[in-house]
């Protein structure tokens, strides 16, 4: 019986390590499937990433396109060289990327012009041409006056405006005011690096042009129409790095830049630049160990989590073979109680057993017989009445069914008759006492009886015929009892020390071969707790062993 219950707990065993293995191939599987996912992660975010850090870098360019040049059509027209020198000061300044304005002080008339464009009875010219920025010098502001007409150029940034103004005229349709897309769109030219921005008209005043266009009005109505052509310099766009973790260089390249050497040891993406910045594109650089360093980041949360979720699998694999192995010797503990139990009671069982068949199978019996039959049914009743008391009383102390009956006890008393007892039933046994700093105590004296006796009888069992020594001493030390059983016996090995205490425990050595409950010092621990105290011990194999008690002093 006892072997197929071992033999269940092994395959217990077996599926708690088979568990294990399953849990860490799977725990291994996890990691190196999420190192994979943060490795796919980083990669895609590398490549997307790159959107968010164009629209960061040219926000500005975009704040400068839609609200800085429209700010032109605020001063309806009338802008002089000190006007337009003061908004290109401001424009220069807060977006670097411009790098030069030339602005245009032109006239619309209703009559041919000497320089720009003319269409029958309109005419489109400047009369003044300035340019401005960081390297323009002061006496080269203006290029081009009506006094000084050498300068102009009829392929210049002014003559193919002016052809698209002239264009837009003339498909005007004036019984419908024209939206706000529409004229952005058509009083302005995006090219390579270069915006050319024409002020945009009232409504009235195109109104004007469209007459001027096919006829001569009476009034020959003069107008003045600003123009300014911004050179951007891509070079001076201020790149923003939103994700620094991911991209260690990002550079304004040209559209065709490919670099010759290809290093396997990079990761590169590009995204082209919109509107005037068209030829240009962002070219991002990354080294590989770099990319690796934030995969591993990212990784990094994700291995924690899995590695929680694996250590509280092991804890309950842990907990689960913990209890299997309690389990197993909790059996082991309580099958041995019973075989020791039974082999207790079987032999003061089969002793009187014996003694009554020969009694009653006897036709006479003589005294000296009477007394000896008599004896030994009184001895071994007292056996099985005391195992059984133990038992009983175990149980109750260890579910508090019973009181303490208090009492003042003399411990020298108390001690000789402990030490008298004993010796009567093992003469060989010598015991010694020492008493120091009382006489007496209050206490319950039957269960200090049962410690006592508890303590002697361990020490004269487990000790050899020529070391049969017990020394107990009683001090009153600090207010606390303190008692010390001293033996000369065989000692408990270290590795046990932390066991002895418990039920069904027994230690195997030669003195347990004819059985033993393993009730003993449990039965003393759990007396000793009872009675609001702490019991403790100290061993040497071959030396000899020593039991502290220590208990309240009642006086």
């Amino acid at each position: 019986m006892a072997l197929d219950k071992e033999s269940g707990y092994r395959k217990n065993f077996l599926l708690i390590v088979t568990f294990i293995v399953l849990i860490s191939i799977l725990f291994i599987l996890s990691l190196f499937l999420a190192f994979n996912f943060s490795k796919k992660y980083i990669e895609n975010e590398f490549v997307s990433e790159k959107v968010n850090v164009l629209e960061q870098t040219i926000k500005p360019y975009n704040d400068f396109f839609q609200i800085k040049m429209p700010q032109v059509s605020y001063y309806s027209g009338y802008l002089d060289s000190a006007s337009a020198s003061r908004f290109a000061d401001t424009t220069t300044l807060k977006y670097p990327f411009v790098s030069k304005i030339t602005f245009y002080d032109s006239e619309v008339k209703n009559m041919p012009v000497k320089d720009g464009v003319n269409s029958k009875s309109f005419g489109f010219g400047p009369k003044n041409i300035y340019q401005f920025g960081k390297n323009v010098s002061a006496d080269s502001i203006k290029i081009y006056s009506e006094e000084n007409r050498k300068s102009f150029d009829v392929n210049s940034d002014f003559n193919p405006m002016a052809l698209q103004l002239l264009s837009y005229i003339g498909r005007l349709d004036t019984a419908k005011v024209p939206g706000q897309e529409e004229l952005f769109t058509n009083f302005s030219v995006v090219a390579s690096n270069k915006i050319t921005y024409l002020n945009i008209p009232s409504f009235e005043e195109l109104k004007v042009y469209k007459e001027m266009l096919h006829k001569k009005l009476p009034q020959s109505p003069v107008y003045k129409l600003g123009m300014f052509v911004f050179q951007l310099d891509p070079s001076k766009i201020k790149i923003i790095n939103t994700k620094p973790s991911l991209f260690q260089s990002i550079q304004v390249q040209a559209l065709t830049y490919d670099p010759i050497n290809i290093s396997d040891e990079n990761m590169t993406t590009e995204i082209a630049l919109p509107n005037a910045f068209s030829n240009f594109k962002l070219y991002f650089i990354s080294s590989k160990d770099h990319i690796k360093k934030e995969i591993f980041i990212y990784f990094l949360p994700i291995a924690m989590v899995l590695l929680l979720v694996y250590g509280v699998l092991l804890l309950i694999a842990f907990l689960i073979f913990r209890n299997l192995n309690i389990n197993s010797k909790m059996f082991k503990l309580q099958y041995d109680f019973v075989n020791n139990l039974t082999h207790e009671f079987k032999t003061p069982v089969s002793v009187i057993k014996i003694a009554g068949n020969n009694i009653k199978s006897a036709t006479s019996l003589s005294e000296r017989e009477l007394g000896l039959y008599g004896k030994i049914l009184d001895e071994e009743a007292d056996k099985l009445n005391g195992l059984m008391n133990k038992l009983l009383a175990f149980t109750q102390i260890e579910n508090k069914a019973i009181k303490l009956n208090e009492e003042e006890v003399n411990i020298r008393d108390f001690i000789e008759s402990t030490i008298e007892s004993h010796t009567l039933k093992h003469p060989d046994f010598n015991m010694t006492y020492e008493v120091a700093g009382f006489k007496t105590f209050i206490t319950d004296p039957v269960l200090m009886g049962s410690l006592f006796d508890n303590l002697a009888e361990n020490a004269y069992k487990y000790s050899k015929p020529d070391k049969k020594i017990l020394h107990i001493s009683a001090k009153l030390i600090k207010g606390v009892l303190v008692f010390r059983f001293t033996d000369k016996g065989i000692g408990i090995q270290s590795s046990e020390l932390n066991n002895i205490f418990k039920k069904f425990f027994r230690i195997q050595n030669e003195y347990n071969q004819m059985g033993s409950v393993g009730l003993g010092l449990a039965f003393c621990k759990e007396l000793v707790n009872f009675m609001q105290g702490e019991i403790t011990v100290k061993s040497r194999v071959g030396t000899g062993t020593e039991f502290k008690i220590v208990l309240p002093y009642n006086k």
